[in-house]
This record gives structure tokens, C-alpha cells and sequence, in this order.
């Protein structure tokens, strides 16, 4: 379970760079500029939410156990 949060970690962060790198990089005069920074800023929040609903389901089915203080003492 820890390498798959850790790989939709990775995605997140190369789906942050992309649109970085879209919004960066310069278009040529005349030309429309293209929807890849938006494309991957959808796929970044996309991704993100994915990740947090895996996470609470991990943690319903009881894959994975919360650590630190417990609640209530």
C-alpha cells in the first residue's frame, strides 16, 4: 500500500511539473495557445482527490493503521 501512495505522490508532483512547464513555455506568435496546463492541472486535482478517497478506504477496510495520538484520552 505504500508504494502505491507513494507512485500517486509521484504522478501528482510530474502532473504539477507538466502544467509548469506548459504555462512556461512560450507559444509561437498567431498561434492558440493549447489547454496542456489546464489538461494537467485537471489530471493534478484529479489525482488528488483520488488519492485521498483511496486513503479513507484503506483505512475503512483496515489496510492501513493510523499512528500518533488516539482521540478522546
Amino acid at each position: 500500500m505504500k508504494f502505491v501512495i507513494a507512485l500517486m505522490f509521484v504522478a501528482i508532483l510530474a502532473a504539477l511539473f507538466g502544467a509548469g512547464r506548459a504555462m512556461l513555455k512560450n507559444g509561437k506568435p498567431g498561434e492558440p495557445k493549447s489547454h496542456r496546463m489546464a489538461n494537467a492541472l485537471a489530471w493534478r486535482v484529479g489525482l488528488s482527490v483520488a488519492l485521498f478517497l483511496m486513503v479513507l478506504l484503506a483505512w475503512q477496510f483496515g489496510w492501513i493503521q493510523p499512528t500518533g495520538l488516539q482521540a478522546g484520552k
